[in-house]
């Protein structure tokens, strides 16, 4: 009889240990549950773009802009935000001659990825987007030069590939078109481009980039 006593107590105990344990992976399993938010966002990480700053667009290059200073300058300051937070920096470079060099304004750090192309799209005949993918990079920070051109090109392309991009306006900078005997100017290049480009991203000032509410 007391044999069987024991045996009679000793499952209890072996059910208040299985439901203590029961307790415990519940508990842990709704931690994990709140937390994936959590863990999802550290999974996101936004990449700046900086396309095409380089020294034949600026005053007396061969293909010289307008506004490029101020747009550079602009585009210094998200660098300098990028740097300070260590989040990836990429510079793109045209293979042209002469005046291919990064402007000194934007002159890239050691250890910074530079992405050489010979096409107006950026992740044509280039590493980009194995490059963006091996960062678990999803979102897109971009500026430059021209507007209308590389700057369009890498944005709708990005899109394309699922980036969420956010183009900074006035970091970018375009020049003077010339269709038959028609001139386009500048400023209506750029902001004729920025209005089609609605579509593929978020369109803001250096300021309301760098200043959000």
């Amino acid at each position: 009889m007391l044999k069987g006593v024991n045996i009679l107590e000793k499952d209890f105990s072996n059910l208040a240990v299985y439901k203590l344990h029961m307790k415990k992976f519940a508990l842990l399993f709704l931690l994990f549950i709140l937390l994936i938010p959590g863990i999802k966002g550290q999974g996101k990480r936004t990449a700046l773009l900086l396309i095409d700053i380089q020294d034949f667009y600026f005053p007396g290059g061969k293909s010289e802009l307008i506004g490029p200073d101020k747009a550079a300058a602009n585009a210094a300051l998200l660098l300098e935000k990028f740097r300070k937070k260590a989040l990836l920096v990429i510079h793109v470079r045209h293979n042209s001659e002469p005046g291919g060099a990064i402007n000194k304004m934007v002159t890239p750090l050691q250890g910074e990825k530079i992405i050489s192309k010979s096409e107006v799209n950026s992740f044509k005949g280039t590493d980009l987007q194995q490059y963006l993918k091996s960062q678990s990079i999803d979102s897109l920070i971009i500026c430059g030069m021209q507007t209308h051109m590389c700057v369009e090109a890498a944005t709708r392309a990005a899109s394309d590939l699922g980036y969420k991009c956010v183009l900074i306006h006035d970091a970018c900078a375009t020049k003077d078109l010339k269709f038959g005997e028609k001139v386009i100017k500048a400023e209506d290049v750029h902001y004729s481009t920025l209005s089609t480009l609605r579509s593929y991203c978020s369109i803001l000032s250096t300021s309301e980039f760098l200043n959000p509410e």
